[in-house]
């Protein structure tokens, strides 16, 4: 017969385990008012976006890091384990969205200005896809292309340097191996209230407030 011996779990290593836990998340505030990307994105998704699907995310991931604290002290590894899908869903989606408002920015404040040819970011553009039309078109393709909900993010890779389109499914950030310079929302909720089912118009649309500077300044030379 298989014995399964267990040890009680020593107060030093559930003070450990709560030491390595995150913080709760906090919503960042927007740079800029909700109409501030019309007639691009509406005043209303933007409201809306924000308001109640962003802090849905940071609740849902809230409860779950709750849960799992307290499963950590009853050393219930069970419970962990069912509880981290949820973290990871959540929790992808208060980081995604927190990049996604930074990348976009009111034409008024610099949206949809592209990089200077002779820029870091720039050049690494045209060397990988010749120009920044045909990036916005290939990464426009990814977005079509995603069955159900997703993102497109163009992403550096901290390896080759280079920059590449990742498409990721759900509330999925960019891999580790990546840093990720701007992220485009795919999800219904980003752009329903406004193009209804036409989202190939919405991918066309948001290019004029993308907030390359931002993009810039997370670029590694």
């Amino acid at each position: 017969m298989l014995r399964i011996l267990s040890r009680p779990v020593k107060s030093s290593a559930v003070n450990r385990a709560f030491s390595s836990l995150p913080p709760k998340a906090v919503q960042p505030d927007l740079d800029y008012d909700f109409g501030a990307l019309e007639p691009y994105i509406s005043a209303e998704i933007m409201e809306t976006h924000y308001t109640k699907h962003h802090r849905t995310y940071i609740a849902g991931y809230n409860t779950n890091i709750e849960k799992f604290a307290e499963a950590v002290e009853k050393n219930d590894v069970l419970t962990q384990t069912q509880l981290l899908p949820n973290i990871r869903f959540h929790g992808g989606g208060f980081v995604n969205h927190n990049i996604f408002w930074k990348s976009l920015a009111p034409p008024s404040a610099g949206g949809g200005e592209l990089p200077k040819a002779n820029s870091a970011l720039g050049q690494a553009v045209t060397s990988k896809f010749g120009t920044f039309d045909n990036l916005i078109n290939l990464t426009n393709a990814e977005l079509a292309n995603i069955k159900g909900s997703g993102w497109a993010w163009l992403a550096q890779n901290k390896a080759s340097k280079q920059v590449e389109i990742i498409a990721t499914a759900n509330q999925d950030s960019v891999p580790g191996t990546h840093i990720p310079l701007l992220g485009i929302d795919a999800w219904e909720h980003a752009y329903y209230l406004q193009y209804k089912n036409v989202k190939a118009e919405y991918f066309k649309a948001i290019w004029n407030v993308i907030n390359w500077k931002e993009a810039e300044s997370r670029f590694l030379v």
